[in-house]
């Protein structure tokens, strides 16, 4: 996924979930932050960031904060919207499915509504994404705070399967070069928990990591899930 128009700045400050500040050549200005998870890894100040500049002149912010170079160094992308669109595009090409599968976004199944659905043959695939940004020495954990929405995702996908459908859960690593991603019993054991249950109830869980540029990011390969 590329995106279309981004420039370069100096993190300064997050005002609440969404807002922060940002020093582009000097000026500051109001942000939009597309990742509402606590980050405070990430978002330090003084850190170089990426930013996606918007073509909507009625847009109370102009710039989105998409990537943060951390510690200077590593570019991780932040953009909570970004892991469905990179697994929608990864997934005919995985080899998980046969080339015929048929892919839908955003599918209703009962009181849920799943990030993705794969009809291939006579199967049905439901199959939620998690981007993860939280990384130490290369290994990522999820999440970064309590989630009970995320665990909410993984009884559904549990209950696919007792109805005789295929789930996954595939986990995104951000930036290239993780080596492992696992689930956090630091921030929320009740997520790791219900994470081993799922997979011993069927449900398939995957992690990949990604090619990042400041405007492009692709899936790179599967990685290993260390629970």
């Amino acid at each position: 996924m590329k995106y279309k128009n981004i420039t370069f700045g100096t993190f300064l400050e997050r005002s609440n979930r969404f807002v922060g500040t940002v020093s582009v050549n000097g000026i500051p200005h109001t942000v939009h932050i597309k990742n509402t998870g606590r980050c405070k890894e990430l978002l330090v100040p003084g850190s170089r960031v990426v930013l996606s500049v918007s073509d909507n002149p009625n847009r109370k912010t102009k710039y989105d904060l998409i990537a943060v170079y951390k510690q200077g160094t590593l570019l991780i992308n932040m953009d909570s919207q970004l892991p469905n669109d990179l697994v929608a595009e990864w997934l005919p090409k995985s080899g998980i499915f046969s080339e015929n599968a048929v892919y839908s976004r955003e599918v209703t199944y009962g009181n849920s509504r799943f990030d993705l659905c794969v009809n291939d043959k006579a199967n049905v695939a439901f199959i939620e994404v998690k981007g993860v940004t939280l990384e130490e020495n290369g290994h990522c954990r999820f999440p970064d705070a309590p989630t009970e929405r995320g665990i909410k995702h993984i009884n559904e996908l549990k209950e696919c399967v007792k109805h005789g459908y295929k789930a996954y859960l595939v986990f995104v690593a951000q930036f290239h070069g993780a080596k492992s991603v696992s689930p956090n019993y630091d921030t929320h054991p009740e997520f790791g928990d219900a994470l081993k249950d799922a997979i011993s109830n069927g449900v398939n869980v995957i992690a990949v990591d990604c090619i990042v540029t400041p405007d492009e990011v692709f899936v790179n390969k599967r990685i290993s899930l260390n629970l």
